[in-house]
């Protein structure tokens, strides 16, 4: 069976053709255009062009972000460049026959996905998934359902509060989870630092250019050593470890899985911050909940998004 996915970014609409094991048979992206006008046609042809390399979908699975409606695959809430698609139902968009089946679910809820089918949540019954970029996302799996709740909403893990007077969040919020542990939360207090002056090598290296001080640099100056970034990472992992001790002890997980670019720091992130959450957890837990990498590691979103059409269901 092969099966058509789509990841539909801010930047980028990636679509490809992945056959039972996962692996991608034929791929296409493109820009993310601007206007439903532009994006239409430009989808079409990309699926045009993968349906001549491989033939008809048994399914198509679709990631996008914002609030999307699994049962109706429509777009609920979707906040800047790609507003235009809120209250639209993307089965509408692909443009295949109406006996192809199109399944459609956020980025995090289709990152669980592909590892339910493909990765290290296969035959689990629950599980909580973490997605660490500029932002961070969520989604739960509770007694072998992925958790939706009543409007669709649940699994933001992202928007936790962690300090109630904490900074500002882009949802209206203050001090949710990714305000103190993001790229952009890590990454906005080392340019802070920098802009200020302080003793570090990112002053060194990005005084002129603080802006250019990513996330992961941060994590290799900490683990070589610098004690600016050490502190950093430090508190933000502290922070990550607090909220997931919390979710072990509201959904009790046979694991949590770590994805996203931030995730890539490997063992400097995940040794401490298992470490943590285990001295925060076991007591109550009664056991010490692994903390593991994604192991569908497509970074196209295409194989979660697929993953979509293969889940199992009730």
């Amino acid at each position: 069976m092969v099966v058509l996915g789509i990841d539909i970014g801010g930047t980028q609409v990636k679509a490809g053709m992945v056959d039972e094991g996962g692996a991608i048979l034929a791929s296409r992206t493109i820009p993310t255009p601007n206007d439903l006008e532009s994006f239409l046609p430009a989808l079409h042809d990309a699926i045009h062009w993968l349906l001549e390399a491989t033939g008809h979908p048994a399914g198509v699975g679709v990631g996008c972000k914002g609030i999307i409606n699994p049962d109706s695959t429509q777009v609920e809430i979707l906040p800047g460049t790609l507003h235009f698609l809120e209250g639209l139902r993307l089965s509408d968009l692909v443009g295949l026959p109406a006996d192809v089946p199109v399944f459609a679910d956020n980025a995090a809820r289709v990152a669980l996905a592909g590892e339910m089918v493909w990765g290290v949540a296969r035959g689990l019954q629950n599980a909580l998934m973490l997605t660490l970029g500029m932002g961070v996302g969520g989604a739960v799996l509770a007694n072998g359902q992925v958790l939706r709740g009543h409007t669709g909403v649940a699994g933001h893990l992202g928007h936790m509060t962690i300090e109630p007077d904490g900074p500002r969040c882009a949802c209206g919020n203050r001090g949710c989870l990714e305000t103190v542990f993001s790229a952009r939360a890590i990454e906005g207090e080392a340019w802070a630092a920098v802009h200020r002056g302080c003793s570090s090598t990112l002053t060194q290296l990005f005084r002129d250019h603080p802006q250019l001080a990513t996330c992961r640099t941060i994590f290799q100056a900490a683990s070589e050593g610098d004690d600016l970034c050490q502190s950093i990472v430090s508190k933000a992992i502290g922070r990550l470890a607090a909220a997931i001790a919390g979710l072990l002890h509201v959904f009790d997980p046979e694991l949590v899985i770590l994805g996203g670019h931030v995730a890539d720091a490997g063992a400097d992130l995940m040794v401490p911050l298992q470490e943590e959450v285990w001295r925060r957890s076991r007591n109550l837990l009664g056991r010490e909940v692994p903390l593991v990498e994604q192991q569908v590691a497509d970074k196209s979103g295409i194989v979660g998004a697929a993953g979509l059409v293969m889940v199992p269901r009730s």
